[in-house]
C-alpha cells in the first residue's frame, strides 16, 4: 500500500501501517532549501528506497502530489459527516479512519494516487527535472487550423511514477492489496481519460490565424469531481479465498451478481464506514458536534442529515465586506467597508 515516507512540500508527509494514512514528520520545512535523504525516511520498503534513489529529482513531485490530493479531499468532503479531517502532530493524520477497507478509504487511494501523477506530469512540463520533460509521443497528425506546438504534458511519465512507487506495498496476496492496487489504478486512469488538446491563438489583434495545441492534463478539481461521482457509485466487494502455486490468494467479487462487475474506472471497497456522527476513537470520528451545517439544504450538508437528528443552533455573526465599489477611469476601484449580520447554524 502507497506509503510516501516523510516527504515534504511544506512538511513530509508520511504514510504509515497499510493505508494512505498520512503523518507528518518534522526533520525538514522545504524541500527547496534541505535535501531528501532516502535511507533518513523510515518504512519505505526496499523497491520505495531504490526509486527515491534512482528518482531523487522527482521525490519533491510525489509529496506535493499526496499534499494535492489530502487538499482535494477536503474540498470534496466539506460538506459531509467525514470531512477528510487531519490530525496536527500525529502519526496517521487521518487517525484510523483509513484502517478499515472502506469507500473512505478507496477515495484516500485514488485522489492521493492521481495527485502524485498529476504533480510529477506537471514539473516535467515545467522542466524541473532532467531525467523528464514534454511528451512527444502522442502528436499525430494536425487538424485543420491548428499545429502542434507547446509542451505536450507527458501523463504517463506521471502515471507510472505513481504506479512504481504507490503499489510497491501492494504486493502481498491479500483483499486489502487488491482493493488498494485498484483503487489507485482508477485513480490514474481518470489522468489519462481526461487529457485534452489546450490551444493559444495567434495573429494580429487576436485574430487565431494559427492555432498552436498541446496536449494538457485537466484541472485537479475537475478530477476530484469526478472521482466525488465515483466515491458515490463505488462498488461493494466482497473477499474471496483460493489456492494457487504461492499459497492461499484473497481476490474480490461483486457483493451483488445483478450488479455491473466494476471496471478499472470504479471504485471499490468490502467494508462499511461508520455513520461518523458520535465522536470514537477507535472508528476515528470526530463526530459532527459544532459543524457548521446549511438549514435551507436538505442535502446532506444540511442541518438535518450533517447533525444527525440532534438539531442545531444558531448564532448571528457580524463580517467586514467591501461593498459599493466604484471603477475609476483609469484604472482603479475603491471600494467602502460595510458590516453584514449572517446567521449561522451549528450542529448541536
Amino acid at each position: 500500500m502507497f506509503l510516501v515516507q516523510h516527504l515534504l512540500c511544506d512538511q513530509f508527509y508520511l504514510a504509515i501501517a497499510s493505508n494512505w494514512s498520512l503523518a507528518l514528520g518534522q526533520q525538514y520545512s522545504s524541500l527547496g532549501s534541505q535535501p531528501i535523504l532516502c535511507g533518513s525516511i523510515p518504512g519505505l520498503v526496499p523497491k520505495q528506497l531504490r526509486f527515491c534513489r534512482n528518482y531523487i529529482e522527482i521525490m519533491p513531485s510525489v509529496a506535493e502530489g499526496v499534499k494535492l490530493g489530502i487538499q482535494e479531499c477536503q474540498h470534496q468532503f466539506r460538506g459531509r459527516r467525514w470531512n477528510c479531517t487531519t490530525i496536527k502532530d500525529n502519526l496517521a493524520i487521518f487517525g484510523p479512519v483509513l484502517d478499515k477497507a472502506t469507500r473512505e478509504s478507496a477515495f484516500v487511494h485514488a485522489i492521493a494516487s492521481a495527485g502524485v501523477a498529476f504533480a510529477v506530469t506537471r514539473s516535467c512540463a515545467e522542466g524541473t527535472s532532467t531525467m523528464c520533460g514534454c511528451d512527444s509521443h502522442h502528436k499525430g497528425p494536425p487538424g485543420e487550423g491548428w499545429k502542434w506546438g507547446g509542451c505536450s504534458e507527458d501523463a504517463e511519465f506521471g502515471v507510472l511514477v505513481s504506479r512504481e512507487f504507490a503499489d510497491a506495498r501492494e504486493n502481498r496476496p491479500d483483499a486489502r492489496s487488491a482493493m488498494n492496487r485498484h483503487n489507485n489504478e482508477a485513480g490514474r486512469t481518470t489522468i489519462l481519460d481526461h487529457m485534452h488538446l489546450r490551444c493559444k491563438c495567434h495573429g494580429l489583434s487576436g485574430s487565431c490565424e494559427v492555432k498552436t495545441c498541446w496536449w494538457a492534463q485537466p484541472d485537479f478539481r475537475m478530477l476530484g469531481d469526478y472521482l466525488k461521482d465515483k466515491y458515490d457509485s463505488a462498488s461493494e466487494m466482497v473477499v474471496e479465498k483460493h489456492r494457487e502455486s504461492r499459497g492461499w490468494v484473497e481476490t474480490l467479487r461483486v457483493k451483488y451478481a445483478f450488479f455491473k462487475h466494476p471496471t478499472e474506472r470504479d471504485l471499490v471497497y468490502y467494508e462499511g464506514s461508520p455513520n461518523f456522527c458520535e465522536p470514537n476513537p477507535e472508528t476515528g470520528s470526530f463526530g459532527t458536534r459544532d459543524r457548521v451545517c446549511n438549514v435551507s439544504s436538505h442535502g446532506i450538508e444540511g442541518c438535518d442529515l450533517l447533525c444527525c437528528g440532534r438539531g442545531h443552533n444558531t448564532r448571528t455573526e457580524k463580517r467586514k465586506e467591501k461593498c459599493h465599489c466604484i471603477f475609476h477611469w483609469c484604472c482603479y476601484v475603491s471600494c467602502q467597508e460595510c458590516v453584514r449580520v449572517y446567521d449561522v447554524h451549528t450542529c448541536k
